[in-house]
């Protein structure tokens, strides 16, 4: 069975790429990673991972950033919507994302994030589209948001980087949400990550990077190496794989099967991923 992956989260229209943008998709591609799905942080770059995503044959999300939710305003999510109508019949559009709450960073207004965050839930509603959720220290706010968005209904979608706890996992799951592991969990002190990925339920997992963000520790400088001239090494989604392997090892089975379980579980969150994964397929 082929190892082969799809990294359900990857920001590869990023700055850090434009020298070899190129040269670091063909990269995945080799590794394994048949598909990337792109998403959105701001309106300014919706245009910018539509064409991405169909210049490298991947797929894409439309949506506001918590981290964006400052400077956007109602004339963001008017956009937001025009351009989930204009292009709704777009096989690459798979999702309403990167969307969420984020209470880590500081200076970030609650109040606004959470009117762009639900504003953005029932437009995914509306255009019957997954959502890519970001979740930092936020999930039961993201879980009350998709409660009352959702009337009961159950969702299509991630929880990206996902790093709660097994309370809030089960219930991202119980709403019908998969939940997103990357490189976070291959530092061994990452103890609560790397015992949720050995635990959850095989069918909630799938796979990302979150390229060139979290790398792996293979990739990660400390600050004490920073400052003595060692750089930051930048993700991207050839590591996947070896990501995939980390994981596979806590779960204690063959990187193959999580290869085929994790792409299984990216097409169950994201339905219109499965065409292209099927279209990506060798032969």
């Amino acid at each position: 069975m082929p190892t082969r992956f799809v990294d359900t989260h990857c920001h590869l229209d990023a700055p850090e790429f434009d020298a070899d943008r190129t040269a670091m998709r063909e990269r995945a591609a080799a590794s394994g990673v048949m598909l990337c799905v792109l998403p959105a942080v701001a309106a300014f770059n919706f245009d910018t991972v539509r064409e991405m995503a169909h210049a490298q044959k991947d797929a894409y999300a439309l949506g506001i950033h918590p981290l964006c939710a400052g400077r956007a305003t109602d004339a963001d999510l008017v956009a937001l919507d025009a351009a989930l109508t204009a292009h709704q019949g777009d096989p690459r559009l798979v999702a309403v994302g990167e969307i969420g709450l984020d209470y880590f960073v500081e200076g970030l207004e609650p109040g606004r994030q959470e009117h762009i965050f639900e504003a953005q839930l029932r437009l995914a509603r509306k255009h019957d589209l997954p959502v890519l959720l970001h979740v930092r220290r936020s999930v039961d706010q993201v879980l009350k948001g998709l409660r009352v968005a959702g009337a009961g209904r159950p969702w299509h979608g991630i929880a990206h980087a996902f790093n709660g706890s097994d309370q809030q996992a089960q219930a991202c799951i119980d709403l019908g949400l998969k939940l997103g592991f990357g490189g976070a969990l291959t530092f061994e002190r990452a103890l609560r990550l790397r015992r949720l990925a050995a635990s959850v339920p095989l069918s909630a997992i799938v796979m990302e990077t979150d390229s060139p963000d979290i790398p792996p520790h293979w990739l990660y400088a400390t600050q004490a190496e920073r400052s003595q001239g060692q750089a930051q090494g930048r993700n991207e989604p050839a590591e996947l794989p070896r990501i995939a392997q980390v994981v596979a090892q806590l779960r204690g089975m063959p990187v193959e099967d999580l290869a085929k379980a994790s792409t299984d579980n990216a097409m169950a969150a994201l339905p219109r991923l499965a065409p292209l994964v099927s279209a990506s397929e060798p032969g």
